[in-house]
């Protein structure tokens, strides 16, 4: 198979664009970044490339430098430049300015102008770093873009211009530079007998937004051990530390009503200080502040917590997403658990922690995440793939406006999505690279969140495949979500296929049936080993 397309197959998937052919990879020592691409505008053949397919080199209004305009006019339409990129197994840093002018009539919050890393993965479907809401008009400013390309991605390119919407936007000083990662390489793997940890010990779910002693009780009915205890759903109007006293005090009556119920706690941060800009990217790993408060957050929660009797883990950093390079002073999203692990044994040197990975928490990240240096440390994966169908729906006016009926055009499980057959085993191959860290690094694993919406066809049987997957390997894992929102709920019905109208079910629906079957084998939560 020809990992990258043909010129004519690469401007077909990703028309009107321009191609231009980047540099090879050079030879490479060290951690630097290495130059892969610089695009020259006063280049006369690339200028005249670019005019003959639709964009302008001209001069900036302000201070006479060369720059490449985009411009759409007479309504909304996309116009794109493309660099392909033909190294595999690297970190891809993209960096340039941009500035806007009028880009209006945007179709979504992630159209307007772009800077876009691409690649497609072996398995796993496309994959786009960018920043989002780039759009109305604004002055230069830099851009930094990030991504990791896989050794057995099919394409990858860096993507400039406008996508479904009009007006102009200008770039300059772009930039790709290189970084090769230090992709995991073992002789052997451990056969699954001899892994530490082989058998599935934590069934469970992902907590309620609140607290409420029934869910409690409720959660014991049904057979779980565990809840993943969210501190999530901060309001941007309060402060942080706020917000985080009145949390905390809820996860402490969470705590001991779990401890009377034979269930354990992971302690989830899900809202993190200083939030995160449009495309995902977490501010803590770009500012100073937040990352010093992200530490301080987790000495008091562990100072606090260390002794109760349910506490089972702590899950440092929810879905990390890191799509621009931190400051060097900073540590990057894996840095930066490192040093809230490291702190939180200072204080508490037995209770779990667990790392988690960079693009929300994927499966890919797998293939170049090194083991951490520390104790007791478990390793978490999220599995929403394909998203296209766990998550049909959700971000529309699904049910509500005209012509949205998800009905008579839903994705199937299993069945043909995205063009390709997903089953069980094409769920398997997704989730490879977290089997293959397993039985490298002798690793536990933890699924922390993994669902459907409750009106995707099959959804029963797609979790159904998933937990044989995760108890065939021994990881552990929790349901997303528990009496959050009716639109993951295992006890609202199937249907209605609408966003706003949930119907509770009168009697168990076939998704919380799988779960119970499951949760059958569990055995009530101790931090003591062996009980």
């Amino acid at each position: 198979m020809k990992l990258i397309p043909p010129a004519s197959l690469i401007s077909r998937m990703l028309l009107p664009a321009v191609l231009l052919m980047a540099v090879p990879l050079p030879a490479q020592t060290g951690k630097d970044y290495l130059p892969y691409y610089s695009m020259e505008l006063d280049n006369p053949i690339l200028k005249k490339r670019l005019e003959t397919q639709g964009g302008i080199v001209t001069a900036d209004d302000a201070d006479g430098k060369p720059c490449l305009k985009v411009e759409i006019s007479g309504g909304r339409n996309t116009k794109r430049i493309t660099i392909p990129i033909t190294a595999r197994g690297v970190e891809i840093l993209a960096t340039g300015k941009v500035r806007g002018t009028a880009i209006n009539n945007v179709a979504q919050n992630y159209n307007g102008l772009k800077f876009q890393l691409y690649y497609q993965a072996a398995e796993g479907g496309k994959t786009h770093q960018d920043a989002a809401n780039l759009r109305g008009t604004f002055p230069w400013a830099d851009m930094g873009v990030i991504a990791y390309i896989p050794e057995d991605a099919q394409a990858a390119a860096l993507t400039i211009g406008l996508e479904a919407c009009e007006g102009t936007g200008f770039f300059r000083d772009i930039e790709i530079k290189t970084r090769k990662v230090n992709a995991r390489k073992t002789a052997t793997l451990l056969a699954p007998e001899k892994l530490t940890y082989n058998k599935t010990i934590l069934r469970g779910m992902m907590s309620p937004n609140q607290y409420n002693e029934g869910d409690f009780e409720a959660l014991k009915r049904y057979g779980a051990n565990a809840i993943r205890w969210q501190l999530g759903q901060k309001p941007a109007s309060i402060n942080y530390q706020t917000w985080l006293a009145a949390e905390l005090n809820d996860l402490e009556r969470a705590l001991a009503a779990a401890h009377r119920n034979g269930i354990g706690v992971i302690i989830d941060l899900h809202a993190l200080p200083g939030g995160r800009l449009p495309d995902g990217t977490l501010n803590l790993v770009l500012e100073q502040a937040p990352q010093d408060e992200f530490i301080a957050v987790w000495e008091t929660i562990v100072r606090r917590f260390k002794d109760a009797p349910a506490l089972c883990a702590y899950d440092l950093l929810n879905e990390p997403v890191q799509t621009r390079p931190s400051p060097s002073s900073l540590e990057n999203w894996l840095g930066i658990q490192i040093k809230a692990a490291k702190a939180i044994r200072a204080i508490d040197p037995r209770t779990p922690v667990i790392i988690e990975t960079d693009q929300w928490n994927a499966a890919q990240p797998f293939k170049w995440l090194e083991p951490v240096d520390i104790p007791n440390v478990i390793y978490s994966v999220h599995m929403y793939w394909p998203g296209t169908y766990t998550h049909q729906g959700v971000r529309t006016d699904q049910g509500i406006a005209k012509d949205k009926n998800l009905k008579n055009s839903a994705l199937h499980y299993p069945g043909v999505i995205d063009g390709r057959q997903v089953d069980k085993e094409a769920l398997r191959r997704y989730l490879a690279p977290v089997r293959e860290f397993q039985r490298a690094n002798n690793a536990r694993i933890y699924v922390g969140e993994f669902s459907a919406i409750r009106w995707a066809p099959g959804a029963a049987q797609y979790l159904d495949d998933c937990i044989s997957i995760f108890e065939e390997y021994g990881w552990d894992w929790t349901y997303h979500a528990f009496r959050e929102w009716p639109g993951w709920s295992v006890e609202h019905e199937n249907e209605p296929y609408d966003i706003r109208n949930h119907t509770r079910a009168t009697s168990p629906t076939d998704r919380l049936q799988v779960l119970l079957k499951y949760f059958s084998k569990n055995r009530p939560f101790s931090r003591e080993p062996g009980k």
